[in-house]
């Protein structure tokens, strides 16, 4: 792998934010918003900020990247297509919970449902989700699915999933700060209100940087070229057309110059392991 240390970097930033997040939001809500319990109040609603952090932003932030991993390269490929559909499945299914809480406390209080932007990008990327797991089930994982269509749906796939992850973070960036704003409004029981930073604002608005600083790393490390996860036939196809050429008993180098394509002649000055490393989706 090229830049590997970077990639480390990366990576370990992302491992560290993430889990930092999920304890800030754990704390937060344990410790400033009354813990959390399933009786249509408001400790029901407070699943959905732990649910949504956990799931959303957490799981599905490692899952996009999770064929980047290169202790996963040594995992056939479909393997690692269930890993990374289970990942997104667990999400949903966090989600699916995370919204059934906000429904079922907002009914109970007889709050209007999808009335604010959060709401609405929020339920757009659960509802792209979904659909971006059956599509891609579909797509990758029944073997009936003609070659063509995969490689057509590809790019695609990926590209909408980069996509929902950034909406994503930007809906849990919105939600925290709603809650804020209407957990501190002035005239509440709350000591200080948002306006004057106390602390809860102060340790939920730091939760929201760690959750901006999570997504540019997960969006950093999946769009790198030279990070993506060589293809399975790199190192059997260049390996056989290397040794096949290399390996030939008193070829000139002249012959080898008119005879051998100017591409296999560049393999002489590269090793298998870089090629597999410089290799690209």
């Amino acid at each position: 792998m090229e830049n590997f240390r970077q990639f480390a970097g990366f990576l370990m930033a992302a491992a560290l934010l993430g889990s930092l997040s999920v304890v800030l939001v754990s704390f937060w809500v344990l410790h400033w918003r009354g813990g959390l319990a399933w009786d249509q109040g408001l400790l029901e609603f407070n699943w959905h900020p732990v649910l949504s952090t956990i799931g959303l932003i957490f799981i599905n932030g490692f899952g996009v990247i999770i064929y980047r991993l290169p202790w996963t390269w040594s995992f056939g490929k479909p393997l690692m297509k269930y890993i990374h559909a289970g990942l997104h499945i667990i999400t949903f299914v966090l989600m699916v919970i995370s919204l059934v809480a906000v429904f079922d406390f907002h009914d109970s209080k007889k709050i209007p449902n999808m009335y604010s932007l959060h709401s609405w990008i929020g339920l757009a990327a659960v509802i792209m989700h979904a659909l971006q797991i059956i599509l891609g089930l579909c797509t990758f994982l029944l073997p009936c699915t003609p070659t063509f269509i995969k490689a057509f749906y590809m790019s695609i796939h990926v590209g909408v999933g980069l996509f929902i992850f950034g909406m994503a973070v930007t809906a849990a960036e919105m939600g925290i700060t709603e809650k804020l704003i209407f957990s501190l409004r002035s005239g509440s029981n709350t000591t200080l209100p948002y306006s004057q930073s106390p602390p809860e604002a102060i340790l939920v608005n730091t939760l929201g940087i760690f959750i901006l600083l999570f997504g540019g790393c997960i969006l950093w490390i999946a769009t790198r070229p030279e990070w993506k996860r060589p293809p399975e036939h790199m190192k059997e196809n260049v390996g056989s057309e290397e040794d096949s050429i290399l390996n030939k008993p008193n070829v000139s180098a002249e012959s080898n110059n008119e005879n051998v394509p100017e591409g296999i002649a560049r393999l002489r000055h590269l090793n298998l392991e870089d090629v597999g490393q410089r290799s690209t989706f």
